[in-house]
């Protein structure tokens, strides 16, 4: 309660100081802005979180940020995910390393919730997760959540993130808030880029220090629209990214003299994307629309190294060798639509389809079993979720009160998840020859068995109505209700109420009440394998099955259930001339909360060991409801403008924004195991993950100034401390707490050439490096876990043309 009792005294101290500021700003015009909206400005005009047409952000009942194409690429990254983190504080997009598929597919959360506790959308309509279900040690552990990175950031306009509980409005996992996508709408016009970057770092680890330079990265994107006819248009965008693999392992205690034989770090990835929207007017009011996305990533990223010994020299490696983790992702994904009027009536009628294929190889390995004979290299198989959706949205504005806005609808979706197998030797021991007392598959990432393949499909249908009233010209009230129909699990019904009072011109309250819910995922309720995971820095054999498995069932597993939640926000709205503020408190409770159980070893008891036996693995794990927690937090938004480019001085835009979040796990699941005694579930280190695992404090101050085509953005981040825990409190590892410096000078006439320099994280800043007793293998020199990763300084050139 510390923490969030300092926030809001805080807050009540900005609220009270911008209220002066804004009283003193009343009686000023504000100054003629070029490009406001581009700028982050308060005139935008969202469509997330009110179907009410025309209303902007400072105008709406729940917080809605909007995140400009320029402030997302003005910055050292390409990724989409790491750039919507850098400007938006409630977001956290770490990067984990030697977390098998999780390292290619990053997880990005809200608030501090599970990633798969957002919704995604592109332009209004709700897209595929990844076919990637996150089960090791890394934050959004349990979570199959949608891979930002999957759209390409020059193809996009604007992005909405609605920080607010939205499942009445949208459905299942809208538990956070809603992330809402929109592309690029033109008619003509275009431009190109290129962008380069190294990475210039002192390396500083427990064992050792070392400097690099190189590293590289390299993306090249272009855009382009089109008109179609008098009114329609067609925007094409295609992004090529190469990234060399960094590597932030700490020197090797094992080995003599010692050296760095691991790989930690992000991974080599090479990635084309290509995106088309569009958009023509069919006659009669109507319009048609389709928009799609296509991307083919290919990464590679480390196991743990397997040092020389008679074995690696039995299979071929006599210096030992280092597992290379391949996987091959390709995400397609679209919609198309009609909306038109129909009378007094607004109809808008869309279908869309996604599907995200990850294929697994493991290169650079060794079958033990299979011991001189072994392949090198393997194919393990392949995980597929598709996703289709259809959706009707009505609405019509009355002339009833200051003015009613009544919307309604109805969607329904189909989700198909399958695993197809492995070659053999990805997985078992030889037909014949099998080497005695070697375990079988793929060192670093055994294979898919024809056991774990599967295919499993379901579907859902729902109904919304949503009201929102203008009562007085002071008063808004917005009301939604929806009632979700799902095939594995039954019903779902909930609710949501928004108010907004404004008390004077500069100043509103606001406040949201409401309920949500997240259906479990397919890959949660049915992915099933055989791996090595890490646990306190040592990897550990590990079946994991579906919660309904005769194994899981013995020892505790019970059909899935859906999350449910409770949100509750009160906020404030201040503006005056170009300045802005917003502050909004919030606390979500979350009950029936699914993860991923404990790795529950053979060791526990004899019972256990035999349940295992014929899974031939000392441990394993599934997925349960029962978790119980609450958060708490505090969002403020601060925003200022002031004079214009073609000014002597320029016009400058400040922004300061922040995120203090608290998470309090309130009960654990207990196990209702059939053997005696019951093995434990849930023990600290997933506690402390869902605690600790998001950084509890986040403040991002941004400068950006312009004069004519000339400019330069500074922005400074301060992350409080992330916990990543172990079995024992010894064993857990801190981030600290951390300022990150970013600097960008450039050269943007609005047509012709471009040019930018700058660095990301100018001074080498570094999370606290993992201590030597918490890594006897030498692999793991920083925390995973670190908000802001663990790769030193960036430096980056990027040039452009503009037409």
């Amino acid at each position: 309660m510390g923490r969030f009792r300092q926030a809001l005294l805080v807050s009540a101290a900005a609220v009270a100081i911008a209220s002066t500021a804004a009283r003193a700003q009343q009686a000023e015009s504000a100054a003629p802005q070029a490009d406001a909206a581009q700028q982050g400005g308060g005139d935008e005009i969202v469509v997330t979180g009110t179907r009410t047409v025309g209303r902007s952000r400072l105008d709406t009942a729940s917080p809605v940020d909007v995140l400009s194409s320029q402030a997302l690429s003005r910055q050292g990254t390409t990724e989409l995910g790491a750039a919507i983190a850098a400007v938006a504080p409630s977001i956290d997009f770490p990067r984990p390393s030697a977390t098998d598929g999780t390292d290619a597919i990053r997880p990005a959360t809200l608030r501090g919730l599970s990633p798969d506790q957002v919704l995604v959308l592109v332009n209004g309509v709700r897209v595929n997760s990844s076919a990637l279900l996150n089960v090791n040690g890394s934050v959004g552990r349990g979570s199959a959540a949608v891979d930002l990175n999957t759209i390409p950031t020059a193809a996009l306009e604007r992005i909405e993130v609605l920080r607010d509980g939205a499942s009445a409005q949208y459905g299942s996992d809208a538990i956070a808030g809603v992330i809402n996508l929109r592309l690029r709408e033109a008619r003509s016009g275009g431009a190109a880029s290129a962008t380069y970057g190294i990475y210039h770092t002192d390396i500083n680890t427990a064992r050792g220090s070392r400097s690099t330079t190189g590293e590289p990265t390299f993306t090249a994107s272009a855009w382009q629209g089109f008109g179609l006819g008098s009114d329609g248009f067609v925007t094409i965008t295609g992004e090529y990214v190469n990234r060399k693999p960094t590597n932030r392992a700490d020197f090797d205690p094992r080995v003599t003299p010692t050296q760095v034989t691991g790989r930690f770090g992000d991974p080599q990835v090479e990635q084309y994307t290509g995106t088309i929207n569009a958009g023509k007017g069919i006659g009669g009011g109507f319009s048609l629309y389709g928009w799609g996305s296509y991307q083919d990533r290919d990464t590679r990223s480390a196991a743990f190294p397997r040092l020389a010994s008679a074995t690696t020299t039995l299979v071929g490696y006599p210096n030992g060798f280092l597992p290379i983790i391949n996987t091959k992702s390709t995400n397609a994904v679209g919609a198309v639509g009609v909306k038109g009027d129909v009378g007094a009536w607004g109809v808008d009628l869309h279908v869309g389809y996604g599907r995200n294929k990850i294929a697994y190889r493991t290169r650079n390995s060794a079958n033990y079993a299979y011991g001189a004979a072994s392949p090198k290299d393997f194919y393990d198989g392949a995980v597929i979720f598709d996703q289709w959706v259809a959706g009707l949205d009505v609405r019509r504005k009355f002339d009833v009160l200051q003015s009613l806005n009544l919307a309604f609808g109805a969607e329904g979706r189909r989700e198909g998840y399958k695993i197809t197998p492995g070659e053999r030797a990805s997985y078992d021991v030889p037909e014949t020859g099998a080497v005695a007392g070697q375990s079988p598959g793929a060192q670093g990432f055994g294979g898919f068995a024809p056991v774990n393949a599967i295919q499993r499909s379901r579907r859902s249908v729902s109904g919304y109505v949503d009201l929102e009233a203008q009562v007085t010209q002071a008063l808004l009230v917005d009301v939604a209700v929806r009632g979700e129909h799902y095939s594995d699990f039954g019903d779902t019904a909930n609710g949501k109420v928004s108010a907004r009072y404004d008390i004077a011109k500069w100043f509103a309250l606001r406040g949201t009440v409401s309920t949500g819910f997240r259906a479990p995922s397919l890959q949660q309720q049915y992915f099933t394998s055989v791996a090595q995971v890490v646990q306190n820095g040592t990897p550990v054999l590990t079946g994991t099955f579906p919660s309904v498995a005769p194994v899981a069932q013995a020892l505790g597993g019970k059909p899935l259930q859906p999350e449910k939640s409770t949100n509750i926000s009160f906020g404030t709205v201040i503006r005056a001339g170009g300045f802005d503020l917003s502050v909004d408190a919030y606390e979500i409770r979350l009950r029936d909360q699914l993860a991923l159980s404990e790795n529950i070893q053979s060791s526990f008891s004899p019972q256990v060991a035999a349940i295992l036996a014929p899974f031939n693995v000392p441990s394993a794990r599934f997925f349960i409801n029962g978790l119980r927690s609450r958060t708490r937090g505090i969002d403020a938004v601060a925003h200022y403008r002031i004079g214009n480019p073609t000014d002597t001085a320029g016009a400058f835009d400040f922004t300061l924004a922040g995120n203090v979040n608290e998470i309090v796990v309130t009960r654990v699941p207990t196990s209702t195991a059939t053997v005696n005694p019951a093995p434990v579930l849930f023990a600290r280190s997933r506690v402390l993950t869902i605690e600790q695992g998001t950084p509890g404090e986040k403040v991002t101050g941004t400068i950006d100034w312009a004069r004519g085509p000339i400019g330069l953005t500074l922005r400074e981040t301060y992350y409080g401390d992330v916990n990543q825990p172990g079995t024992t409190p010894a064993a857990d590892i801190h981030t600290g707490q951390h300022l990150i410096s970013d600097l960008e000078l450039r050269y943007e006439p609005r047509k012709g050439a471009q040019i930018a320099i700058g660095a990301s994280n100018l001074f080498d800043v570094y999370p606290d490096r993992t201590i030597a007793t918490n890594n006897s293998t030498g692999v793991v020199g920083f925390p995973s876990y670190s908000p802001f990763g663990f790769n030193g300084r960036y430096l980056y050139a990027r040039l452009g043309v503009n037409w």
